[in-house]
Parts: C-alpha cells; sequence; structure tokens
C-alpha cells in the first residue's frame, strides 16, 4: 500500500494501515498464545485407544439372546416358591418342585440339556460341601454350587479360565426363614440367568481358552458357596483371568432406574496384596490398576465393539455400601473379579417378604424385573467371556527398566502363544482409561518416546483376527 494523496489524508490512511497491521498481529499472537496453552495429551494431541474388531461369530451369538427365554428361565426360578439356602433338599422337596433343591435339579437339568444340544461340549459339575454353623447358618448346611464347562479347544489355552456366575438362592426379610415364599426374581434370579443365557449360546462356538458357567448358592448367608468355590480354584492352581459376578440386573421397574447403564464394581488396591505389593502401589501410583479395574476397562472396551444396547458405567470401588457381592470372594484369593448391578436399585424389591402395605409392593416378584433389560446385560457379559476366550493370553512378567534416567521407557515381556503382536497401552496419571494404543509388533522389548514419570503404561496381545487380551501394567525392573 502506498501512503500517497494530500498530507492528511495520508496520514490518516497510514494510520489506519498500521494499526490494522498491528491488530492482525496482535490477534495472530493471541492465536499463538491460545495454541500453546491448550494441554496436550502424553502421546500427542490427538487421543486414539485402538478398540477391538468385532468378530462375526461372536455378533452373532449375541443376537441369540433371548429375552422371552430370560423371562422364562427367571419365572420357573421364582417357580419354586424359595430358594433359600437352608431351605429343603430332601427328594420329597425336589419331586414337590419346592425349596433351594428343587432349584438346584432343575439348574443342572438346564445345563445338561444345553450339553446335549452341542453334543456333550459342556462337562456338568456340581460343588457340593457342608458348611459348619455361623450367624446366618444355625446348623451344618449343604451348599450345592452348580456348573458347566466349555473347555478351551487350544491345548496350550485350554488351561485360561473365563467365568460368569450368579447366586441362586433367595431370600425375604428374615434371613432364617426356610418356609415363607422368597421369589428372589431379580435378586438373584437374573444373574442366575446371565450364566445359563451365556451357557446356551456360547456353546455353541468354540474358543482357544475355557470358559465356566457358575450358579452358587449360600450368598444372602454370608458368600458362603463363592467362598468355597474360589477356595477349590485356588488350591488347584486354576489360571482364572476374569470373573464376572451378576447380582441384581433386572433393571427394575421403577421410575428412578436407567435402562441405558449396568454399573461395573471394581476393586481398586487388591484385597489379596502383600506387603510387597501395597509398598509399591503406593510409590508408583497403582491405586487404579489392579487385575479386577483390567476387568472394567475390557468390559468397556467390548461393549464399544459389540454395541449390545446398554452402557457400562464404571464404577471404581469394590461394590455399594452396606452391601457384598460373590467377586470379592474371588478376589480375596487373588483373583479379578468384577460386580454387575443394575443402576438404580428398588430395596423394597429386595429382601422382603411379598406384601402390599400403604400402597406400597414389596417383594422381588418378576414384574418388576425388565427382561429385556437382562438380555442386554447378558450380551455384554457374552461379549466379554468369548472375547478373552478367544484371545491369546496375556503377556506375563511385564516389566518396566527403570536402572537409569532417561525420558524414554523401555518395556519388556514374555511372549504368548498365537499372538500376532503386542500393543502398548497409556493413558495420562489421572486419567480413568487407557487413551492411546500402538501396535509394535510381534516383538517383546519396545521403546517409547515417552517419559515413564508422566503416564502410566501397560502391554496387551493381539491374535490374527484382533482378539486382544486384558492389559498387563508392568512393573519397575531396577
Amino acid at each position: 500500500m502506498r501512503c500517497g494523496g494530500p498530507f492528511l489524508s495520508r496520514i490518516i490512511r497510514c494510520l489506519a494501515f498500521f494499526g490494522l497491521l498491528v491488530g492482525l498481529g496482535m490477534l495472530s499472537a493471541f492465536g499463538v498464545l491460545a495454541q500453546s496453552a491448550q494441554p496436550k495429551s502424553p502421546g500427542g494431541p490427538t487421543p486414539s485407544v485402538a478398540v477391538m474388531p468385532a468378530d462375526p461369530q461372536i455378533a452373532a451369538a449375541l443376537k441369540q439372546i433371548s429375552p422371552q427365554q430370560i423371562q422364562a428361565d427367571i419365572e420357573k426360578l421364582v417357580s419354586f416358591g424359595t430358594r433359600q439356602t437352608l431351605s429343603a433338599q430332601d427328594p420329597a422337596s425336589i419331586a414337590a418342585r419346592r425349596g433351594i433343591g428343587a432349584a438346584r435339579e432343575w439348574i443342572k437339568s438346564e445345563f445338561e440339556r444345553y450339553s446335549r444340544d452341542c453334543g456333550g461340549c459342556l462337562e456338568v459339575k456340581t460343588d457340593t460341601f457342608t458348611e459348619a454353623p455361623a450367624e446366618r447358618i444355625p446348623q451344618p448346611t449343604q451348599i450345592t454350587n452348580v456348573y458347566a464347562v466349555l473347555k478351551g479347544s487350544d491345548p496350550e489355552n485350554a488351561k485360561r479360565i473365563v467365568l460368569v456366575t450368579g447366586h441362586y438362592d433367595s431370600r425375604n426379610s428374615d434371613t432364617l426363614d426356610v418356609k415363607g415364599d422368597a421369589p428372589g426374581a431379580n435378586d438373584d434370579g437374573s444373574g442366575t440367568v446371565v450364566s445359563l443365557e451365556c451357557a446356551r449360546v456360547l456353546s455353541k462356538l468354540k474358543f482357544p481358552a475355557t470358559i465356566i458357567f457358575l450358579t452358587v448358592a449360600g450368598e444372602e448367608q454370608g458368600l458362603n458357596g463363592s467362598k468355597h468355590f474360589a477356595q477349590m480354584a485356588k488350591q488347584q492352581g486354576w489360571n482364572i483371568e476374569a470373573v464376572l459376578n451378576n447380582d441384581i440386573v433386572g433393571g427394575d421397574r421403577s421410575p428412578q432406574q436407567d435402562t441405558s447403564a449396568v454399573r461395573i464394581f471394581s476393586e481398586g488396591v487388591p484385597v489379596a496384596a502383600g506387603d510387597v505389593e501395597l509398598r509399591m502401589i503406593r510409590s508408583l501410583g497403582g491405586e487404579s490398576d489392579s487385575s479386577s479395574r483390567q476387568v472394567a476397562r475390557y468390559i468397556a472396551n467390548v461393549t464399544l465393539a459389540y454395541d449390545p444396547g446398554i452402557k457400562p458405567l464404571l464404577v471404581f470401588r469394590l461394590d455399594r455400601y452396606l452391601r457384598g457381592g460373590d467377586h470379592y470372594s474371588f478376589n480375596q484369593q487373588g483373583y479379578a473379579a468384577v460386580r454387575f448391578t443394575e443402576y438404580r436399585e428398588d430395596y423394597n424389591h429386595q429382601h422382603q417378604n411379598v406384601r402390599t402395605e400403604n400402597g406400597i409392593e414389596y417383594g422381588d416378584l418378576p414384574k418388576f424385573v425388565n427382561f429385556d433389560y437382562v438380555a442386554r446385560v447378558a450380551r455384554v457379559n457374552a461379549a466379554t467371556l468369548a472375547s478373552l476366550a478367544a484371545a491369546p493370553a496375556p503377556p506375563a512378567n511385564v516389566k518396566l527398566v527403570t536402572k537409569e534416567l532417561t525420558n524414554d521407557s523401555t518395556l519388556t515381556w514374555e511372549g504368548s502363544p498365537a499372538v500376532a503382536a503386542y500393543e502398548i497401552l497409556w493413558r495420562a496419571t489421572t486419567s480413568p482409561s487407557w487413551e492411546h494404543a500402538e501396535n509394535v509388533g510381534n516383538v517383546t522389548r519396545t521403546t517409547m518416546k515417552l517419559s515413564k514419570d508422566n503416564v502410566i503404561f501397560a502391554v496387551r496381545a493381539t491374535d490374527a483376527q484382533g482378539h486382544k487380551s486384558l492389559p498387563v501394567v508392568p512393573t519397575p525392573e531396577r
């Protein structure tokens, strides 16, 4: 621009021009400052989590989960009148189809029917023991867990186990009432049928790893059945990678319910951690990186892949206030275990005698259960079980090299069979979920251009079809 013309006009035009330049400069400078002030994630400006691809066979199996079948199964469980752990188990009561013994035999027969339908693919078993007298068990009582095993097809992976469970016992207002009705449609008929329905649809497929479909008794008396089963698994050296406990997943038909979400509870600091592990957790900020927490995050990842019509709400605590569940029995033995529970519970429909008072209906009846909701929860469970059972074993002995001061981070691990590649995950120390994933190929050592001081790492295995293992957080190698 030329600043020509009469003197006054030239001054005005030139001042205006220089003012524009200054203004543009200031705006440009502000833009640079604003951009530089934006927080950057540890791996760059665009976080990317590698979601596992959906397996067509698993997706097809999920479509077979039936709300109608779930309704029929819950109504059948309720038809036994009571499934209180101390209720009748004698042949006469079983023939009369009342009491926990009759319910036990029916569950066993359903697993056996599924096994016949798949050519004997399920090994149906019972775990029976006598529980000694305790606060809620006035006399020695026989307790029986019923379960079906879908053994893995790959000899190298068959020892890996993923497990789904629910408790088939029920109660009313009186924990010791063995004769009164205790329908237990939601607590925990709903969780029991999740195990049954997962067995029905997944038994038609084959997986490298083993899946156990479990139903336990004695939960209302003190987690007795799950405690015995978990202890048995530990004593026999079972390699259980994940336990999915479903307890009160009926989506109670109350106004405050949110049928778009299901809560997933997971312990932070492992209850089974020893002193050395506890010191390491404290020093490294690993309070949110237990194996149970990784299972919870895996469930969220699976849900993104299969879109089962419901979203997991991850709750980072062991359980609800004043309550407990069978996943804790497995946590006590050092296993990764989480609890599924509906978004909001209606306590008028739990642990209550069936009655109406002041216009309020009490009791755990089928009419309060949302069978479509239970089906969606069952799909999340089935997708998780199948994805884990189809995936390679998680990498073992994962280490983060900390021998020298460096801004890079070197990770090492032991390889797993049938692996196509490994992925490094990382997130900010303040993030609840994995934010980034990078495929590093089929190697057992890699160096990331990231400071170990600023992020939390994990390593997971993936096969050629994209099935992904649970992530494993490294321990320091000094």
